[in-house]
């Protein structure tokens, strides 16, 4: 990954380096691995997180059927 300083401007590519970072998920990788996770509080986080995905694109597909 690569951030170019403009005029000497640091903290503008910081904050783009952090937004960076976000963006790709470094952040929630980090904290993650913070800790030791047992294989089955794995699946278990894996599924709830597929769970939530699957409501949330229910819910878009729902309203964007009903707004028409």
């Amino acid at each position: 990954m690569q951030i170019m300083v403009r005029d000497n401007n640091v903290e503008q590519a910081l904050r783009a380096l952090k937004k960076k970072l976000q963006r790709e998920g470094v952040y929630r990788e980090m904290k993650l691995r913070r800790h030791y996770e047992k294989p089955s509080e794995k699946r278990a986080r894996e599924k709830a997180a597929a769970v939530r995905r699957a409501r949330k694109l229910e819910r878009k597909r729902a309203e964007r059927d009903g707004a028409k």
